[in-house]
């Protein structure tokens, strides 16, 4: 891979974009080389949770790469279907957990790939802006449905329509991130939330990820009917058998995943 590095350790596969002279801006190539790293790492066993970042400590992501242009045989539609819908729609139907390492500013598109992970820890002198209204455009590759799912309609528009900037402080005020840490300490707290999610019943984790997915354009009738098939097929796995026989015993469970 080009522009982007992946490596595994600890049942974690860590994601680093890496196109630091343009703050990892998405080019084709870095969306590709994405959607193909969260595929594999979807197909390895070992790994348990996805960490997804920027090298450095600026940028997590400065959104679509503008100074590549718009070539004439293609429309904004067009590079939206081909490079980045692909892209989201594997991070959100992959069943384990996505954590993004905030350590820098995260906009536009790059924003949306941090509200497309399941849990966003920042630093405290990371940022997010949708800055698409800036150059005309409204945002994409998920933002409208992410963004007022996490904050609100009222807010989700004030974000979307003026382009504001927000701190990482005011972004875990409103529910857009999960944590905010020292740039010191960004290492230490995401590890504690890969730890948890290494040691957690993954299936059980994948299914909670899909059920959630669904609901949200979803039913209770059909929400009800969906937890109970999922259920059915968790209560036949060697995870519930292990949690059941380590509640019994009073010790900690140990969870493999299967």
């Amino acid at each position: 891979m080009n522009t982007l590095q992946y490596e595994v350790r600890n049942q974690v596969a860590y994601l680093t974009m890496h196109r630091p002279e343009v703050y990892h801006a998405l080019s084709p190539e870095l969306l590709g080389e994405l959607n193909q790293a969260f595929k594999q790492a979807d197909s390895e066993e070992r790994i348990r949770v996805i960490v997804l970042t920027g090298s450095g400590s600026k940028a997590f992501c400065s959104g679509g790469d503008l100074k590549l242009g718009i070539k004439e045989s293609e429309g904004m539609g067009q590079i939206l279907r081909e490079h980045y819908i692909p892209l989201i729609q594997t991070m959100r139907r992959l069943p384990k957990p996505i954590i993004a390492r905030l350590n820098g500013v995260a906009v536009g598109a790059g924003a949306a790939l941090a509200l497309a992970c399941d849990v966003r820890i920042a630093a405290d002198h990371a940022s997010m802006a949708q800055l698409f209204i800036q150059i005309g455009l409204i945002p994409d590759a998920g933002t409208t449905f992410f963004l007022p799912r996490l904050v609100g309609l009222q807010q989700a528009f004030e974000l979307a329509s003026t382009g504001k900037t927000l701190t990482a402080v005011e972004c875990h005020r409103c529910g857009l991130v999960n944590e905010v840490v020292s740039g010191g300490q960004l290492d230490e707290s995401v590890s504690r939330w890969t730890e948890y999610y290494a040691q957690a019943p993954t299936l059980a984790i994948g299914y909670l990820k899909q059920l959630l997915n669904e609901s949200m354009t979803s039913t209770l009738d059909t929400m009800l009917s969906r937890e109970a098939e999922c259920q059915e097929l968790l209560g036949k796995t060697e995870d519930v058998a292990e949690g059941l026989s380590a509640f019994l015993q009073k010790r900690k469970p140990n969870f493999q995943g299967k």
